[in-house]
């Protein structure tokens, strides 16, 4: 039994040295070209942080995170340029970094960050430098709409011992957080809705010429395979991604708004009903 039990370890062993020596080469291999130079696109509340650190726990990744939440950095084109310059030519220095290794490069860029008011000229820029662009969306914008008044609440109430978290790494920071549920306006509901369906489409719209990937928060929850797609959009070698974040609103939507009886009844035989239905 000894001798089986050493034989597995040294398996082990040998698996995780050729990983490391797998990865070894491909650094070696990469200062032989350009990284990948990429962004995700997305909407707050949308599993973007997650997706993040998701990404950057490949060893090839480097995504240096909001860094157009600074409103300096989005004032004009000019200035969203010179930033987009810095990024790509490997100069944004980010806990994140990894220029030693990097095989995709990039960030986290909001919708309502300066994005849509320049489409034309970031357009020709992306094309110009080659960069791809990942659309991360939710499909259940009911979902969305609910962690952003959880959100929009704890900035505000602090609920984690004094501190706004707009992530959390236990159980019992997710279940403290999920504890407040949303009033939501049953009257605005649908109109609030089709409103977020038209910013998405829109941003489709503006840059469907550029190099993309559209994912979708549910699928990446539901089905790991969506993140081996995603390696392979960015050209990376295939490994296993992996992140600390945890999800603070689980299951039926029931369990997390308090008018819940009202907005079922407002989106009972309309284009959204089956956001009522979804438990993921």
């Amino acid at each position: 039994m000894k001798a089986e039990f050493k034989k597995i370890h040294e398996l082990g062993v040998a698996v995780s040295k050729f990983k490391d020596l797998m990865a070894e080469g491909f650094c070696s291999m990469l200062k032989a070209w350009i990284p990948e130079l990429h962004f995700s696109l997305a909407r707050h509340r949308s599993g973007s942080g997650w997706f993040e650190t998701l990404l950057n726990s490949h060893v090839n990744v480097s995504s240096n995170g909001e860094i157009f939440s600074v409103k300096e950095r989005r004032s004009n084109i000019s200035s969203i340029i010179r930033t987009l310059d810095r990024v790509y030519s490997l100069d944004w220095i980010s806990s994140a970094s990894k220029n030693e290794c990097s095989a995709a490069v990039g960030f986290k860029w909001m919708l309502n960050q300066g994005l849509m008011q320049h489409p034309e000229e970031l357009s020709k820029y992306f094309d110009e430098k080659g960069v791809s662009l990942i659309f991360l969306f939710r499909r259940n914008l009911l979902h969305r709409m609910v962690s952003l008044l959880a959100n929009s609440y704890d900035s505000q109430a602090k609920l984690l011992n004094g501190k706004h978290k707009s992530h959390v790494h236990t159980l019992e920071e997710a279940e403290k957080l999920s504890a407040y549920k949303p009033f939501i306006n049953q009257t605005t509901l649908i109109s609030q809705l089709q409103q977020m369906e038209s910013v998405s489409a829109k941003a489709l719209e503006s840059f469907n010429n550029t190099r993309h990937l559209v994912l979708y928060y549910e699928d990446l929850v539901r089905n790991y395979t969506k993140l081996v797609d995603v390696q392979d959009f960015l050209g990376l070698p295939r490994m296993k991604l992996t992140s600390r974040h945890v999800k603070i609103h689980k299951g039926s939507l029931r369990n997390h708004i308090t008018n819940w009886e009202e907005v079922n009844r407002t989106l009972q035989g309309t284009a959204y009903e089956s956001f009522l239905c979804d438990d993921y």
